[in-house]
């Protein structure tokens, strides 16, 4: 009895990066409070993500400043349009 490879195995497999939206998990909790400020507005609006996009652009926000996620512009993240304002008084 064997116990390598299955034949059925293509030996020539590629790799390729994960799809977008793929990064690391918060494994030291550098954005729990962040994380945890979004879910509690999902849940208080009935998991309706609208009246939580400030708490949303914050929580990737830390994501991008700690590592945990590539930094890439508010309007492919389509935050583009969540005013310095809004954000900052909700940070507050």
């Amino acid at each position: 009895m064997s116990f390598g490879r299955p034949l059925s195995i293509n030996v020539g497999f590629k790799t390729s990066p994960p799809d977008r939206g793929s990064f690391p998990l918060d494994h030291d909790g550098e954005c729990k409070e962040q994380m945890m400020q979004y879910v509690d507005c999902l849940r208080k609006n009935s998991s309706t993500s609208t009246s939580c996009r400030v708490m949303s652009k914050q929580y990737l926000e830390c994501r991008m400043t700690k590592g945990l996620m590539e930094h890439d512009e508010w309007k492919n993240l389509g935050l583009a349009n969540i005013s310095e304002s809004t954000w900052t008084s909700a940070s507050s």
